[in-house]
């Protein structure tokens, strides 16, 4: 689950993160409420949306604008700045071309930056860790980073068994050519961001640029935060920041029927239990020539009612063109399932496709379901008859 950087450094802030002054707004007017208890005389204004490359974006409304982070020296300019975001849609990298629509700003006290850092914490699996990562490319997408200079990026994996310790942060101090005070104020930010991350059961930290400011003080100038959503269960308050506005319609009506569920773009979509198994049928999918157009995991103990909410997501976009349906049956037995798929098929009067792989518990049943239903199912022996005969039935509609 991500938040909004208003709220993000709002929490960062309890753990004892140093993050600039300031306010929400929602309105031009508010804007300019919460620009009044700041110190200025510098401000900078920020859209408020769950993506990246905001200061480099365009307002669709406005391409010839400014973009969604502006940096004003008077109170009268905040509440211009906010006019012209609040309402507006908002296109930057991330959001591509359907843009986002900006329904809040962040007014914030300006900052004298010496210089700009990257500072990022997430869970490595190849190391079973988490890595705090570094960078002197502040301000840049880390991935060009990683991807052109690799060797500017700086990685300390902590053993969760210790946990993180000075010289953990010390070593990245060194790394990004820190001196003096600059190092101790570093050592005080790292620790206390590895604090909030444990405590918080985040996924990721990323704070964007991390600068230098003259006086030699470490400060948060933007700060993205996702959760692990396994752990929201731990943390009510938390999932109390969730922006659905934000989210794909599927994804947040998965969300609400505790389905596993990413929109992509492809054409095939993929119902499965298991995320493992999720996986491979993608990448099968990619392999035998077309893409899927969805990570769907109906879980282990999926039953009718939850068979037919995820067809129903599937459905719901556009672009599918066939159903592959993957199931090893365990805890959800094969007939369970089979009983939820023809149930579902029925209601939902599918019209695309639908290819069905069963294995596991009580499998035969299962396709003896599936067989006298009376519905046009395609059985499938495994797991690449499956994959090709979706595919096959894409081309054709084609």
């Amino acid at each position: 689950m991500n938040i909004h950087e208003y709220q993000a450094k709002e929490l960062l802030r309890r753990y004892g993160v140093t993050v600039l002054e300031g306010h929400v707004a929602w309105t031009a007017a508010e804007a300019e409420e919460a620009a009044k208890k700041l110190p200025g005389p510098v401000y900078v204004v920020k859209s408020q949306i769950h993506a990246g490359g905001r200061g480099a974006g365009r307002f669709a409304e406005d391409p010839n604008g400014k973009g969604g982070v502006r940096v004003v020296k008077s109170i009268a300019d905040v509440k211009a700045a906010a006019e012209a975001m609040i309402g507006k849609t908002l296109v930057t990298k991330q959001t591509g071309e359907a843009g986002k629509l900006v329904s809040r700003v962040y007014v914030e006290d300006g900052c004298d930056i010496k210089r700009e850092l990257y500072l990022g914490l997430l869970i490595d699996r190849e190391t079973s860790r988490l890595t705090v990562m570094a960078s002197t490319e502040g301000g840049m997408e880390i991935e060009e980073v990683a991807e052109h200079h690799p060797e500017k990026i700086l990685k300390v994996a902590v053993d969760p068994a210790s946990g993180l310790f000075p010289f953990h942060a010390r070593k990245l101090a060194f790394g990004l050519g820190l001196e003096g005070k600059q190092v101790a104020s570093f050592v005080k930010f790292v620790t206390s961001l590895y604090g909030a991350f444990l405590e918080l059961d985040c996924a990721i930290v990323e704070i964007n640029p991390l600068v230098v400011t003259g006086a030699g003080d470490i400060v948060a100038l933007d700060a993205k935060v996702s959760f692990d959503d396994s752990a929201l269960f731990r943390h009510k308050d938390l999932e109390a920041l969730r922006d659905d506005s934000e989210m794909d319609p599927k994804e947040l009506d998965a969300v609400n029927h505790e389905l596993n569920y990413v929109a992509l773009d492809g054409e095939i979509g993929c119902m499965v239990n298991g995320a493992g198994l999720a996986m491979a049928t993608m990448d099968i999918i990619k392999l035998y020539g077309s893409s899927p157009a969805n990570f769907l995991d109906v879980g282990g103990t999926a039953d009718a009612a939850r068979v037919t909410e995820a067809f129903r997501i599937i459905t719901s976009d556009v672009n599918v063109k066939a159903i592959l349906v993957n199931i090893f049956g365990g805890i959800a037995k094969c007939d369970m399932i089979a009983n939820g798929i023809v149930e579902a098929s029925k209601n939902l009067k599918l019209s695309v496709p639908l290819i069905v792989r069963l294995e596991g518990t009580n499998v035969e049943l299962g396709k003896k379901i599936l067989a006298e239903s009376g519905l046009t199912i395609t059985s499938a022996d495994n797991l690449a008859d499956a994959a090709q005969k979706a595919v096959a039935a894409v081309k054709k509609a084609a």
